[in-house]
């Protein structure tokens, strides 16, 4: 955690410089998401560059093995589910702005 009462500070620069912007930006958004007072959490940087890491080499081995992948109508049960379970989360989310 990060705190200039306790000589643990980062200016904006310096943090981006040691985490990247992506990484600060998911740090940000895991900060203060309760009523106390927001506090950047150094693991939380760290933790969100391995999570982004782990994620671009997911998507080149996605992208090398194109070929490899299902293709064709999206006919099987697992495919309605999901289907399914999107539709519902978009009903959902519908409701909740329609207020």
């Amino acid at each position: 955690q990060m705190s200039k009462s306790t000589g643990n500070f980062l200016t904006l620069s310096q943090a981006v410089d040691k985490f990247s912007a992506d990484g600060m930006r998911l740090a940000l958004a895991d900060a203060g998401d309760t009523v106390e007072d927001a506090n950047f959490v150094e693991a939380m940087a760290d933790a969100g560059i391995l999570r982004l890491y782990t994620w671009v080499e997911w998507v080149k081995e996605m992208i090398a093995n194109r070929d490899s992948l299902r293709s064709g109508p999206a006919s099987t049960f697992n495919d309605r589910v999901f289907a399914s379970e999107v539709n519902a989360g978009i009903m959902k989310t519908d409701q909740n702005y329609e207020k």
